[in-house]
């Protein structure tokens, strides 16, 4: 399954394999999206993990962004055009429209299907947009729909993107077309993205429906990252000379320059985050991205205090923050000492479950009664907000330390160049004195050697005399 610019011909390569997960047609929202949950009883105080990014922002929040479209195509299988269009639909400001090659797009024997920018040529120039989105073909079977997902940045040599090799043409007849008719359905969200604070990507619907899908990715990716930080700190303790001549070197500091050193402006720390984690036509990045949103709320309110609107968390559950968020600044939470030990030591919530057991993760069918796929969902979303909460901690953490461990090299260099240049001294001074003593040992040999030649000269005269 490839993804691909018609224009450029520029390949994502294999977006989600040969086995891609399938749900349902026009029932979208029951199989995937989960809105009858989200259409029944309102909660009075949602979680502020549950809210669309209302609060933060005073521009246009992920729900205003987003739109989806349905096109059905009567008689398919009759259809003999090269290439066909649907209606212009709007999400986030732009006009977009489905465009599908019934015979395939440069390959054979599959349907190829895009999502394009409609007047792009008319736009200003330079213009450019993120946006995450899903094209599905429904199928009488509510478990079979096809459906793949992309993030692209749409600009003008790329305002057009998908998938060539959709999926077999051999295939339509099972279940996918009905009446004749297929039914190919696109949901479309436009990002605001940020550059200098995580920021929310998806609203509430997408998001839960993509993140039944890529929640074991995303897990994958906060073990990854947060095991990458400990085993650095983890080297570092377990070299116990270089341990403890870290800690020497940081006991031995003045507590105002402590204090100076466990802070940093949370700009420079919020900016290589987001650089780091929102990364162009990688699917998860904008999940990571909400992750890291709601834990940063997490962790401002954990150390502000501020009441939300409603319950936000059951905080009691959550281990006490390793860094605070004070006004514009992360500073450690305590002793840099402790803290390095605490991260290095502490362990990471239990393994996931295998793609094949964990099926809120891996389907987007309900899994039981509407209650278990609520209870299901929630617990899902607090997880993505923990994970995004220790994310920002461990690297707010290594960033700190990096800074003080940059003081500490250099502390070392200059003791050992204090240590050179007295060795050097020491050797200067033992050099000369060797020098003072074979010069002391010349001048005896050669005040014995003239004394020894008067001798001779002496011993001369007196038998020239005699003679």
């Amino acid at each position: 399954l490839f993804v691909k610019s018609l224009k450029s011909g520029a390949m994502l390569g294999d977006a989600l394999g040969d086995d891609d997960q399938s749900v349902s047609g026009d029932s979208m929202s029951e199989w995937r999206s989960c809105d009858q949950i989200d259409n029944g009883s309102p909660s009075t105080s949602p979680p502020f993990w549950d809210t669309d990014g209302e609060d933060d922002d005073p521009g246009p929040c992920p729900s205003n962004l987003f739109g989806r479209h349905t096109w059905r195509i009567q008689n398919f299988s009759k259809e003999k055009k090269r290439e066909m269009k649907s209606e212009p639909f709007e999400a986030g400001g732009f006009k977009w429209y489905i465009l599908v090659y019934p015979q395939g797009c440069d390959v054979s024997n599959h349907l190829s299907l895009f999502l394009c920018v409609a007047d792009h040529d008319k736009l200003l120039p330079g213009w450019s947009q993120f946006a995450q989105f899903t094209i599905a073909v429904g199928n009488l079977d509510p478990k079979k729909v096809k459906y793949s997902d992309t993030l692209h940045k749409f600009w003008k040599k790329e305002h057009d993107w998908g998938w060539k090799k959709f999926m077999e043409l051999s295939k339509i007849q099972d279940g996918f077309l009905v009446n004749d008719v297929l039914e190919i359905i696109a949901q479309v969200q436009v990002i605001r993205e940020k550059v200098d604070r995580p920021f929310r990507c998806l609203e509430r619907p997408y998001r839960r429906e993509l993140l039944r899908v890529y929640m074991t990715n995303i897990e994958q990716i906060y073990r990854r990252f947060v095991e990458e930080h400990r085993s650095k700190l983890s080297n570092l303790i377990e070299d116990k000379m270089r341990w403890s001549g870290f800690c020497a070197f940081w006991l031995a500091i003045d507590t105002s320059t402590r204090y100076r050193m466990s802070r940093e402006k949370s700009d420079v720390i919020l900016k290589i985050i987001v650089k780091h984690f929102f990364v162009e036509k990688e699917v998860t990045s904008t999940l990571v991205m909400d992750s890291l949103h709601t834990g940063l709320k997490a962790l401002e309110h954990q150390c502000r205090g501020k009441k939300g609107r409603g319950k936000l968390m059951d905080l009691e559950e959550l281990s006490a923050p390793m860094v605070h968020v004070d006004m514009d600044t992360f500073a450690l939470a305590g002793d840099v000492l402790a803290l390095l030990e605490r991260a290095a030591l502490e362990p990471l919530p239990c393994q996931p479950l295998s793609p094949k057991d964990d099926k809120c993760s891996q389907s987007r069918t309900k899994a039981g009664s509407s209650g278990e796929v609520k209870v299901s969902i929630e617990h899902e979303e607090k997880r993505l907000t923990e994970f995004g909460q220790k994310i920002l901690e461990t690297f707010a953490l290594s960033h700190i330390f990096s800074g003080i461990e940059v003081a500490y090299q250099e502390a070392v260099s200059l003791k050992r160049q204090e240590e050179l240049i007295r060795e050097e001294e020491e050797a200067g001074l033992l050099e000369s004195e060797m020098k003072g003593k074979r010069n002391n040992t010349t001048e005896k040999e050669k005040r014995a050697k003239k004394k020894q030649l008067n001798i001779l000269k002496g011993n001369l005269l007196l038998d020239s005399s005699n003679d």
